[in-house]
């Protein structure tokens, strides 16, 4: 098995075919579609489906994303190439973040360690409900995750960032008795727009509310977490969101504000000593402690 044709496999996969990876790549689409078909020899077996013009990952591609970000990654612990004339890391980082984690101060943290590494490309995944964070690191899926806390599994270090805070976040025309901070347990008489029970942003509030004594109906359960705010700017009901995504909607023309008492989920980050590269090291390195 070579090494760039586990390469030519991931960035056909990261770009969604053979174009845009032929592309990113800097070789032609004969060069990359051969070196999949010789990849696909040595392992023995079809990664791809080829579907008209399109590709779609067999189940043996499924399995094969994983370790074959684990190889490149291992290929650039071990070559001591993969720094720039300065020392530093290159090379990518894998990490995973479910989509309430990913805003905000994770943004911030992803920006900031590329421009101290500007030669690290860093691929943000989307870490889903039903994903085992666990089994996604050590499978090689990704090197870092991100993830609402508190979080435990053997072998995996922990480390706390910060916190998130859910604001609530009205329609603009709503008459209500307003109030800064809005009391938890004398909420308006508004239906809830909200995001999936298999959430953790909802089983963090709803955890809150029902401690509060609160009781909510919902309106609208809205799997795009992007478009909840556009559903309160549009009337559909109330919701609470993460600070950063709420200020967004109050741009669109929503009413917000902090809640009495706050509600708040605690989000670190997750990875296995053991298996860091060095571009993985590097960014744990640019945390606060």
């Amino acid at each position: 098995m070579e090494s760039r044709h586990v390469e030519y496999f991931l960035a056909t996969v990261d770009n969604d075919g053979f174009a845009l990876a032929a592309e990113a790549l800097g070789v032609t689409k004969p060069s990359l579609s051969k070196g999949l078909r010789n990849l696909e020899r040595d392992l023995g077996a079809e990664l791809f489906h080829r579907v008209g013009r399109g590709l779609v990952l067999s189940a043996a591609g499924k399995a094969f994303v994983g370790p074959a970000r684990q190889i490149v990654r291992d290929l650039v612990a071990a070559e001591s190439s993969f720094v720039d004339v300065s020392g530093l890391p290159r090379g990518r980082l894998d990490i995973c973040a479910s989509a309430h984690v990913a805003e905000g101060p994770v943004t911030k943290l992803i920006g900031s360690f590329r421009t101290q590494y500007p030669g690290v490309v860093v691929r943000l995944a989307d870490l889903r409900p039903v994903d085992v964070i666990g089994s996604l690191i050590r499978d090689g899926h990704c090197e870092i995750a991100f993830s609402h806390l508190p979080f435990g599994a053997a072998g995996l270090t922990t480390r706390a960032l910060g916190f998130h805070e859910y604001w609530l976040v009205v329609p603009p025309n709503a008459e209500i008795d307003w109030r800064e901070p809005f009391p938890l347990d004398d909420l308006p008489k508004i239906p809830v727009v909200g995001l999936p029970k298999e959430s953790s942003a909802r089983t963090v509030i709803e955890k809150a509310l029902q401690a509060a004594g609160s009781r909510t109906v919902m309106s609208a359960v809205v799997e795009q977490r992007e478009a909840v705010g556009a559903f309160v700017v549009q009337g559909i009901g109330m919701s609470f969101m993460e600070r950063t995504n709420a200020e967004r909607a109050a741009v669109g023309g929503a009413r917000i504000c902090p809640l009495d008492p706050p509600i708040t989920a605690p989000y670190g980050v997750i990875y296995d000593e053991a298996r860091l590269s060095p571009a993985g090291r590097a960014f744990l390195d640019t945390l606060a402690p």
